[in-house]
C-alpha cells in the first residue's frame, strides 16, 4: 500500500507542474502578443501622425507664403523659426513696432491654419514657443556660468513675449480656452545654436521657434482600461 501511494502521490504532482507548465506557457504567449500587437499598432499611429503632421506643416508654408510671411518652415516637424531681427531690438525682449506688426499678421495665419486641420484640432497636445540666443550675447561682461543664465533669462522673456502677444491677437476663437491649455513658453539660451559651414551662424542662432507636439496613446493602458 504504501508503495501505492507514492504512484498516486506522483502522479498528482505531475499533473499539477503540468498544468502550471501550460499556465505559464500560455502567460508567455499572452504577453509575447500584446507586445507584438502594441508595437505594431503604435508604429502605425507614428506613421499617421507623420503623415498628417507633414500635410499640415506644408499647409501652413503654403499660408504664409500667400501672406507673404517670412519664417522657416521644417514641411516635415513643422517647426516654425523667427528671426529676433524680426521681433526685437539688440539684446531687448520687449517686442518692437515691427515685432507687433509681424506677429499681427503671423499668428491669425499661423493658429487658424493649425485649427482649421481637423486632425490637429483634435491631437495637438502642446504648442511649445522657444526662445534662443547666440553664444556671443553678453560674453566678456560676466562669467561663464553668469553668461549663459543671462541668456536663458532673456530668452525665456523673448518667447513670453511671443507667445502673450499671440494669444492676445484675434484669430478665429471657435476653439474657446484652447491656447490656455496647449501653450508652454520656454527659454533655451545658447544650448541650440545654428551652424554655417562649421561654425555658429549668430543672426541664425537668435530665433524663436514654435514647435507642435502631438498627443501620444498608448494600445496597452487602453488594452487594461477596457478590461477593468
Amino acid at each position: 500500500m504504501r508503495i501505492k501511494l507514492n504512484k498516486e502521490e506522483n502522479s498528482e504532482n505531475n499533473i499539477f507542474w503540468v498544468t502550471m507548465t501550460d499556465l505559464m506557457t500560455a502567460l508567455v504567449l499572452v504577453f509575447i502578443v500584446l507586445f507584438f500587437y502594441t508595437y505594431i499598432t503604435s508604429f502605425s499611429e507614428k506613421i499617421e501622425r507623420a503623415n498628417e503632421q507633414q500635410k499640415a506643416s506644408e499647409a501652413l508654408e503654403e499660408t504664409l507664403k500667400k501672406q507673404n510671411i517670412d519664417a522657416s518652415i521644417n514641411s516635415i516637424t513643422g517647426v516654425v523659426k523667427i528671426s529676433d531681427l524680426e521681433l526685437f531690438e539688440l539684446n531687448s525682449y520687449e517686442l518692437s513696432q515691427k515685432g507687433k506688426n509681424y506677429l499681427a499678421k503671423f499668428a491669425p495665419a499661423y493658429l487658424d491654419s493649425l485649427f482649421s486641420n481637423k486632425y490637429l484640432n483634435e491631437k495637438i497636445d502642446k504648442i511649445i514657443i522657444q526662445g534662443h540666443t547666440d553664444s556671443q550675447t553678453y560674453k566678456g561682461e560676466y562669467s561663464q556660468d553668469e553668461q549663459y543664465m543671462k541668456n536663458m533669462e532673456l530668452s525665456l522673456k523673448r518667447a513670453y513675449s511671443v507667445a502673450n502677444y499671440m494669444i492676445n491677437t484675434p484669430y478665429n476663437k471657435n476653439n474657446g480656452d484652447k491656447l490656455h491649455k496647449i501653450v508652454i513658453v520656454e527659454g533655451a539660451s545658447y544650448s541650440n545654436p545654428i551652424y554655417t559651414n562649421g561654425k555658429e551662424d549668430y543672426a541664425k542662432s537668435r530665433r524663436v521657434e514654435l514647435k507642435i507636439v502631438m498627443k501620444e496613446k498608448s494600445k496597452y493602458k487602453e488594452l487594461l482600461n477596457s478590461n477593468k
